[in-house]
């Protein structure tokens, strides 16, 4: 059975170039529904202009595949709302100094 548990621990393996911190610590995940082994990640990126958008994606969909018993991945891109920093830990935004 996939789990969102697991389903996070592949996406933490996907690191944003210009941050280099997982998708996850970001705070750029924003749900992930599970249904039997069909999965749907809804997330957002630091900047709506990002140059690497589609890796990035590519490489969310890529790692969730991995992930045992899932079938099929969909990836949608989301900008509502709108990331900011504050969606990252207090402790990690204080050791990058945000």
């Amino acid at each position: 059975m996939v789990t969102e548990a697991a389903v996070k621990k592949a996406l933490r393996t996907v690191k944003d170039p210009e941050m280099n911190l997982d998708l996850v610590v970001l705070g750029l995940i924003y749900d992930i529904r599970i249904d039997g082994g069909r999965v749907e990640v809804t997330m957002s990126l630091t900047s709506p202009g990002c140059p690497v958008a589609g890796d990035i994606l590519d490489s969310a969909r890529a790692a969730v595949e991995k992930v045992e018993g899932v079938e099929s991945v969909d990836v949608e891109l989301t900008f509502s709302p709108p990331w900011t920093a504050e969606r990252i830990p207090a402790t990690i935004r204080a050791a990058l100094g945000l």
